[in-house]
């Protein structure tokens, strides 16, 4: 197994080529705005009705469908914490992430993509964010993943990528 190597990049995760791309989405798994919304007017609309054939995914948990149309195989949907309604709102994120990847993983997919999961309308301060879902990326790291190798963090401006770059570790083994 080679290495894994977590990238910080800033671009618009529907245009990404990864295995798979990870959708913040909210537990009934409604494609509305942001990038879920992204995802469900460049992808079209065979992914909402898979979301509505599985219906619904508890906070911190992640559900998978088809990419449709998009450059991607697949989508995972990864419900994180409203912040400050979801509690404990660092333990359901963080778990939101690490599912997510281990769900990838668990599937044979060699890249992910990942963005600022809960910082959109779900009010999660962006700092806080940054270091919880880095940490997750960084502690699935060495669980030595069987088939993940690139893991992205898509940051969709300059704020969240300036944010997140702070938790980078570049010389992480």
């Amino acid at each position: 197994m080679e290495d894994i190597t977590v990238t910080f990049i800033k671009a618009d995760i529907t245009s990404l080529r990864t295995d798979v791309i990870v959708n913040p989405a909210n537990s009934s798994l409604k494609l509305g705005g942001g990038i879920a919304g992204a995802i469900a007017k460049k992808g079209g609309s065979k992914i909402q009705e898979e979301c509505d054939k599985i219906g619904h995914c508890n906070v911190g948990e992640a559900v998978v469908t088809s990419a449709g149309n998009l450059n991607t195989k697949f989508i995972i949907h990864a419900v994180g914490p409203r912040y400050g309604i979801d509690n404990p709102s660092d333990k359901l994120l963080y778990s939101a992430v690490k599912n997510s990847l281990r769900l990838a993983d668990g599937m044979k997919l060699s890249s992910i993509a990942i963005p600022a999961i809960s910082t959109g309308i779900f009010g999660y301060p962006k700092d806080e964010a940054a270091k919880i879902i880095t940490d997750a990326v960084y502690d699935f790291v060495e669980e030595k993943p069987q088939n993940l190798y690139e893991i992205v963090l898509c940051l969709y401006d300059d704020i969240d990528y300036q944010t997140f770059i702070k938790y980078s570790k570049h010389d992480h083994d």
